[in-house]
């Protein structure tokens, strides 16, 4: 077996380990992969099990092909056919196919979908008569879903509120809808196989004797249900080999259960227990930060990771004054790994905890004319509830605007379908005007010459919105974009709307408030400049792929790696999230999240925060993450902006000294007005003014390429010409 010949020592006992249960607790870059894969190719070729008596689940089809195509090629003249190798949903649904009999549906179930799921749920509620702006849909079908997740069906589901009786009679119904369908949800198909094995002991037998090994990927993810079923699946034969590191369990709003992983250890108390600790990706500078960050967190597994790639360079730490200043950094710092050669635009990447931070960033990076992709998420502008709000304003600003009215029309929904709005745009063209222009018109009522062209509910519907339209823009000349803003999301009940109060709902509240904030900056500018502004921002022609930096959210980045990482917003409030500081729980998730950052950073590593954010002319200031109090300071390099004391503590806090040992020395003015410079990316332009401020020289400069920036000179390496 030549390829344990290239697996380190911890890695080698893991593939190697006998019978009985195993768990891998497997730091970051430490070839967690390699060692499930290996894991299989021992099994079959040394330990001589039969493919097909091996069960191995992960969460992706992209990581099961992987693994597949892995096992392949360790063993390319042996016959591998017959591993159950999937996701638990692909292998859970192949069963329940075969097991239909046990169940209250026919082998021929289909599966509904996320849309479809929400769309039974909401009629339920209508039907039960349950007021849908107490009880949303949304919300209601993620209480259901995480009652399956713990195995909890419709019956016993505990009712300790009335909001939880309210939940129990929509799930009832909701189940029975979906039996008649002939139907399963997502965690249908986890909820009725495990119950199958639990509750049918042929049926557990019947795959648990034939599984003599089960192995499990991304352990530290799982739910109660998936937990349940790896269990059930090991039964017979107790062969359970499970890889995870609950350092890197950060997806609790999915269902993600980190104790698993003691409740492993306690199910299993003979288990075999290997820490993969050899790092393969970062230099030790960068893994030392990650510990400083995880050593804090508690219930924990002690982990020392290590790797043979070096110390490496120190982390930079950079305090913004304001978060435009900081993602002109994050820009301005990209460029300049690129032009030095250090690194390719591909290798750059910036995270962030929320979507809605990509808003700064993407306009930076505009501006700069460099190319950028977004990664799990749309475009900020892209994003439904910013193109809502934009129409709105667009609406006010232009009711003529056909295509705004056509998206915000019935948002919220106001009971005005495809029919009514056909029949409206087919009143305005045999009348030689527009859509808009009836609707503003209806809302005189039976005295509009259109009234009678509309029949029943929806003349109402229209002639009410009409009513609203016609306020804000008789509103509009006295109102700030920021005010009008306001008025138009209160009339709405739009935050009511769009936050259902799932982690999603949170998000998309957020977004709105991000836009709201632009908004604020246009105090003293027209609606019209702002809607200019967010049209040519917006433009979906810069969006590109390829070899070009890489924004992402902190929960997109697991699994990925990167040259260079800038980590923005290390503000308390974002990261940690204001939702946590209540619950203890969500903050040493929030601390996870943080380490699985730091751990994507393979050569280099930025930790940016902003002392205000919010908006110029309505900036408030912020304090600096809790979290970066246990990065140790000597593995830091770069400046404070203020060198003010951090979060309230005496001046000779660890981050003030650090400070004021930067500032030792007196900076002169190297450039002035009228001196001609060429920067390595935007090339020649002219230095309109210079000053000094915080220990570094600030230089606006006008360039033919992108007009005017704003640089540090201690970082844009400007040479006079």
């Amino acid at each position: 077996m030549d390829f344990l010949d290239k697996l380190n020592r911890q890695q080698k006992n893991a593939v190697t380990a006998g019978n009985g249960p195993v768990l891998v607790v497997a730091g970051p870059g430490s070839g967690k992969t390699r060692v499930l894969t290996q894991r299989i190719a021992y099994l079959i070729a040394v330990e001589r099990v039969r493919p097909w008596q091996i069960l191995a689940v992960t969460f992706t089809n992209k990581a099961a092909k992987e693994m597949e195509a892995r096992v392949k090629s360790l063993l390319p003249d042996q016959a591998i056919e017959g591993i159950m190798l999937g996701t638990f949903h692909s292998i859970c649904a192949r069963i329940l196919r075969r097991e239909s009999e046990h169940l209250p549906i026919e082998s021929n179930f289909v599966i509904f979908d996320s849309d479809d799921q929400e769309r039974i749920v909401k009629g339920v509620i209508r039907e039960l008569n349950i007021n849908e702006k107490l009880y949303r849909p949304a919300s209601v079908h993620a209480a259901i879903s995480r009652a399956k997740n713990e195995l909890i069906g419709p019956d016993d589901y505990p009712t300790t509120t009335y909001r939880d009786e309210v939940v129990k009679r929509v799930y009832v119904e909701y189940q029975k809808r979906l039996i008649s369908s002939n139907a399963v949800d997502f965690d249908d198909i986890l909820l009725y196989t495990a119950k199958l094995l639990q509750d049918i002991p042929n049926v557990r037998d019947k795959y648990s004797q034939r599984f003599r090994h089960v192995l499990v990927d991304e352990f530290q993810d799982t739910n109660i249900a998936q937990y349940e079923l790896i269990k059930q699946f090991s039964w017979h034969h107790k062969n359970l080999f499970c890889v995870g590191d609950p350092d890197q369990s950060i997806y609790k709003f999915r269902g993600a259960d980190w104790r698993n992983v003691h409740r492993f250890e306690q199910d299993f108390p003979d288990a075999q227990i290997v820490l993969l600790e050899q790092n393969y990706r970062s230099h030790q500078n960068i893994l030392d930060a990650a510990m400083g960050v995880i050593n804090r967190a508690r219930n924990r597994r002690r982990k020392q990771l290590f790797t043979e790639r070096g110390k490496g360079e120190k982390i930079f730490f950079y305090e913004a004054p304001d978060d435009y200043a900081e993602a002109a950094f994050v820009v301005d710092g990209i460029a300049q790994l690129v032009a030095s050669r250090q690194f390719e635009p591909g290798d750059c990447a910036v995270m962030y905890r929320t979507n809605a931070m990509s808003r700064l960033l993407e306009e930076a990076f505009l501006q700069a004319r460099l190319p950028y992709r977004l990664v799990g998420a749309q475009r900020f502008y892209g994003r439904r509830e910013v193109k809502d709000m934009i129409s709105f304003l667009r609406l006010v600003h232009n009711p003529a605007d056909e295509a705004s009215l056509d998206r915000v029309i019935n948002v919220p929904p106001r009971g005005i379908g495809d029919k009514t709005l056909l029949t409206l745009h087919n009143v305005a063209r045999q009348n030689n005007t527009s859509p808009g222009m009836v609707l503003l018109d209806l809302a005189r009522g039976s005295d509009s010459p259109y009234w009678s062209s509309f029949t029943g509910r929806a003349t109402i519907s229209l002639a009410d919105f009409g009513g609203m339209l016609a306020n804000w823009r008789a509103a509009a000349p006295s109102l700030t974009t920021a005010e009008l803003f306001d008025r138009i999301v209160i009339d709405l009940n739009y935050k009511q709307y769009i936050d259902d109060e799932s982690e999603e709902g949170v998000d998309r509240w957020e977004n709105v408030q991000e836009l709201r904030r632009l908004a604020l900056e246009y105090s003293t500018r027209s609606l019209d400049e702002f809607l200019e502004n967010v049209a040519l921002v917006s433009d979906q022609d810069t969006l590109t792929e390829g070899n070009v930096p890489t924004l992402l959210t902190l929960h997109a980045a697991k699994g990925l790696e990167f040259g260079a990482v800038f980590i923005v917003g290390l503000d308390d409030g974002i990261l940690p999230h204001s939702r946590s500081f209540d619950e203890p729980e969500e903050m040493e998730e929030e601390r996870r999240l943080f380490y699985v950052g730091i751990t994507r950073a393979k050569d280099k590593l930025y930790l940016i925060r902003a002392i205000q954010r919010g908006g110029r002319g309505m900036a408030e200031e912020t304090y600096p993450s809790r979290f970066l109090d246990d990065v140790p300071v000597d593995l830091l390099v770069g400046r404070t902006r203020t060198g003010r004391a951090m979060r309230g503590t005496p001046p000779d806090t660890k981050w003030s000294l650090y400070s004021k040992s930067q500032s030792a020395s007196v900076i002169e003015a190297k450039f002035r007005a009228g001196t001609r410079i060429r920067h390595q990316i935007w090339g020649d332009g002219i230095v309109l003014d210079s000053k000094i401020q915080d220990d570094d020289e600030i230089v606006d400069v006008v360039f033919e390429s992108v007009g005017i920036k704003r640089l540090s000179a201690s970082l844009a390496n400007l040479k006079i010409i």
